[in-house]
């Protein structure tokens, strides 16, 4: 019951859609009316500016901390912390609040991530932040990321589950990614660019 109990209550933090909460209480903006039409950090950081993109991003990754830190109250073996972990993402992905439409899950996934294995957030968080100064292409380099997660893990010797997470998330951000991936191999893929509010 307990297990049942925490993968549903990650489920529901990671499903509060802090992108359009943000955007509507304190810029007055619909994020799903401009831009890409998506509540993630990306978009924010289109329409609205980096300020609003770094709040959209903190609070998204917080949701997945939060769902891992939860597990680890319940001194829950590590197969818990993931399905939590999981459970936040999907939330993120597919909100309830939202039709079950939602984000990306990478903002998401890293707080999972961050409270898992910090260290691989570290390298995949660099990757990211290199790729997109090179490129301009938020969309790549959270792709680029993700499928780093499982190999980093594997080469650092994590445990079976953290590892299986780390390829669960990694498939999660990709095929969320599919029309990005399409968009960039028609040369069609937006560059980021800061809005002006």
């Amino acid at each position: 019951m307990e297990f049942l109990w925490i993968v549903a209550v990650s489920y529901l933090v990671g499903s509060v859609p802090n992108g359009l909460l943000l955007g509507k209480t304190f810029w007055h903006t619909d994020l799903r009316q401009l831009g890409s039409c998506n509540i993630g950090a990306t978009n924010a950081f289109r329409v609205l500016g980096p300020w609003p993109a770094f709040w959209v991003f903190l609070t998204d990754a917080a949701k997945g901390v939060f769902g891992v830190w939860l597990a680890s109250q319940m001194a829950a073996p590590s197969l818990w912390l993931v399905a939590a972990g999981i459970a936040a993402i999907a939330g993120h992905n597919w909100s309830v609040f939202l039709g079950f439409k939602g984000g990306r899950g990478v903002a998401t996934g890293l707080g999972v991530i961050a409270f898992l294995v910090p260290k691989v957030t570290l390298i995949v968080f660099a990757v990211w932040a290199l790729i997109v100064w090179l490129t301009r292409y938020v969309s790549l380099a959270s792709i680029v990321a993700a499928a780093l997660v499982p190999v980093c893990m594997w080469f650092l010797g994590e445990e079976p589950a953290i590892l299986a997470f780390g390829v669960l998330a990694a498939v999660f951000v990709i095929v969320r990614h599919r029309p990005n991936i399409q968009r960039l191999l028609k040369g069609e893929e937006s560059k980021i660019r800061s809005g002006k509010r």
